[in-house]
């Protein structure tokens, strides 16, 4: 029977982590870091589309008739939506159009963790249900992979243990999640005029990497892993192109 979402989804990611591990040294840290980089290598267009009308939203809202219409209907909430759509359109701006990289995202995360969690198998069934999964061309002789690097099983939330100094295991690789994430929000969320979309901006910056920490401290540290490259990738390629303000990015104030 056909089953789309395996098929489609998640049998290449299994056979693509398995290809990159036995071309990289059967490393599969180093697997899933490039693997990392070639889904954002995919989703690069989409990234593009994303800024393009996030700029294009940012220079609607500095003109005066944006402006002289929030003065107008800042009473008339109603009339200031209406008002507000209206000028969207006629300005060709999709005030969704910076959610649809994100939204993608969702499935890839979901894709990625049954990946990993398909990749390292260890149990007798488990093995037996990847080899029914791996291609032709990719060498079954591959499984069962090395899910160590460091103190690290990728398969396995990260906790740093030192029982003797904190009494509990201290989730290293989560908070540089968190971290990156915070930097990576605040650099791809650009300074709103608009007193909505700036609270908006503002707590997008603090929510989302609590949760995408929250995934990373819960679920196997291979995702957390996924995460983290990600957001050094896009800082790295924000820097690149000069348009990293890294006195914004550090404010804690949100996008003022």
């Amino acid at each position: 029977m056909f089953d789309p979402w395996n098929t489609l989804i998640i049998d290449p990611m299994v056979n693509g982590l398995l290809f990159l591990y036995d071309v990289l040294f059967n490393n599969f840290t180093l697997s899933l870091a490039v693997f990392t980089l070639l889904i954002r290598a995919l989703t690069l267009p989409l990234t593009l589309q994303q800024q393009r009308s996030t700029k294009k939203m940012q220079d609607l809202q500095q003109t005066d008739a944006w402006k002289k219409m929030q003065e107008k209907y800042a009473k008339d909430r109603e009339k200031l939506g209406q008002e507000t759509m209206k000028m969207y359109q006629q300005a060709g701006v999709n005030p969704l159009g910076g959610c649809l990289p994100t939204l993608i995202q969702f499935p890839i995360l979901i894709g990625l963790y049954q990946s990993i969690s398909s990749a390292l198998a260890l149990a007798p069934p488990q093995l037996l249900h990847l080899s029914q999964r791996i291609y032709p061309f990719v060498s079954s002789s591959l499984v069962p992979v090395d899910s160590r690097f460091l103190w690290w099983d990728l398969g396995q939330p990260e906790r740093l243990l030192s029982p003797q100094v904190l009494g509990f295991g201290l989730p290293v690789l989560t908070i540089l999640v968190v971290v990156t994430s915070w930097l990576q929000t605040k650099l791809t969320t650009p300074p709103s005029a608009d007193a909505q979309s700036k609270q908006m901006s503002t707590m997008m910056s603090l929510y989302m990497p609590l949760l995408i920490g929250y995934f990373s401290y819960s679920y196997a540290s291979g995702l957390a892993l996924y995460f983290l490259v990600s957001n050094i990738a896009t800082v790295i390629q924000y820097a690149a192109m000069g348009k990293v303000n890294w006195r914004r990015m550090l404010s804690l104030r949100g996008n003022a």
